[in-house]
């Protein structure tokens, strides 16, 4: 099964910066400017503008060039829960992909394959009911800036 490469290393360090990239522009009244955001998160700023892509692809996130340019979430920082952060870097799966990759098509493998698949769906339920219960509110809300 093929699935679509991502623009964005779906990991969790990409989800750590999403996650406080997005407190972040919780706290600005104007646009952050992706410079801003990066150095504040001492990040590299390509990374952190791929990051950025994902949320804007999956509208968390809007943004707008130029010299009075940024981004800024395009909701509620109570809207937004750290679920649809996951879902938008992630897209599909990259435990559950990486597990199926390793499985052959002969008898063993699809066996495997299989079971794999019911792992997977399990683990990805107890991950979006957990983050689902989380939003940038909460966290901005805790976060010292």
């Amino acid at each position: 099964m093929k699935t679509e490469k991502s623009s964005c290393p779906p990991n969790y360090k990409s989800f750590g910066l999403a996650i406080q990239a997005l407190v972040m522009m919780s706290k600005c009244e104007n646009r952050c400017p992706s410079g801003e955001i990066a150095d504040y998160l001492q990040s590299e700023p390509t990374l952190l503008r791929r990051i950025m892509a994902r949320l804007v692809q999956n509208n968390i996130v809007e943004t707008r060039e130029g010299r009075d340019g940024g981004y800024r979430l395009k909701k509620a920082p109570e809207a937004i829960t750290l679920a649809d952060v996951l879902t938008a870097l992630e897209g599909t799966n990259p435990l559950k992909d990486s597990m199926l990759d390793s499985t052959g098509d002969h008898a063993f493998g699809l066996c495997m394959n299989s079971i794999f698949t019911d792992i997977s769906s399990e683990l990805d339920s107890s991950i979006a009911g957990v983050l689902s219960r989380y939003t940038i509110k909460d966290i901005a809300d805790s976060a010292a800036i």
